[in-house]
């Protein structure tokens, strides 16, 4: 599924997005070494990169980024949130033409992000900016956790008020997706991660999704007063914590590949 929008979704919500947005385990890295031969001076290439949250991880463990952004308000976002580490470097490009140069990485990242890509011209653009035994690491992360009375609440909210939710979840990939994009032959890990979020974050978390009413849209108060409700019903000393599972998927491009 394309969204004809996808590069400009978050135009207007790159301060939320930014601040309220959870960010991806340290036990990423501990998989991608110990599977997939990831060392500090691998170079990566973070697709749709963004504000710059998986980038914060690689380079964190000593890795060159390359962070390829189209939306342009999300990679200046992206540029202040890592201007002290001098192994990034952005740049205006998209998955399916990030402007890279010919097998110059060793590992090309998507976080949160996939859903959005032609993923035929993407997994191309892949395969030719990868060196040979290069890695694609596809990670999201999924709140869906039928454990978490909290995730069902906030959930039935998304259902109820999101403008195209819906469509958007419909678009994450699912097995068939993935073995499309990789073949027969990758990885798939799931690792627990979470946010500890007060009322503020709360709302922010809400706001920074693409399909989340804006303020002036008639959901915008009935949706912001449902939110209270769960808050209130869920609260613990004035946090909440919101549980996830950092879902990752890593494989090779070879040859050949499959059709989409």
């Amino acid at each position: 599924m394309i969204f004809t929008d996808a590069k400009q979704r978050f135009s207007t919500r790159v301060a939320d997005y930014l601040r309220y947005r959870p960010g991806y385990p340290f036990a990423l890295l501990d998989l991608l070494r110990r599977e997939c031969g990831l060392l500090p001076g691998s170079v990566i290439a973070d697709i749709g990169s963004g504000t710059g949250l998986l980038s914060d991880l690689f380079l964190k463990n000593g890795n060159p980024v390359f962070g390829v952004e189209p939306n342009q308000e999300m990679r200046q976002a992206g540029e202040e949130f890592l201007r002290e580490h001098r192994g990034f470097a952005s740049v205006n490009g998209s998955a399916e033409a990030t402007s890279l140069a010919a097998a110059s990485v060793d590992f090309v990242s998507a976080g949160q992000a996939f859903h959005w890509f032609d993923p035929q011209a993407a997994r191309r653009e892949f395969a030719r900016i990868l060196k040979p035994g290069g890695w694609v690491v596809i990670v999201w992360n999924d709140r869906r956790m039928e454990e978490a009375p909290l995730t069902r609440d906030y959930e039935g909210l998304l259902e109820r008020f999101g403008i195209d939710y819906q469509r958007v979840k419909d678009a994450y990939p699912e097995g068939a997706e993935i073995r499309s994009f990789f073949g027969e032959a990758f990885l798939e890990r799931d690792l627990p991660n979470h946010q500890i979020l007060d009322w503020d974050g709360f709302r922010g978390r809400l706001r920074s999704s693409s399909f989340s009413p804006k303020q002036g849209h008639p959901d915008f108060a009935p949706m912001m007063a449902e939110l209270e409700r769960i808050f209130l019903a869920h609260e613990r000393r004035g946090r909440v914590r919101m549980e996830y599972f950092t879902r990752a998927f890593a494989g090779q491009l070879h040859a050949a590949g499959t059709e989409l």
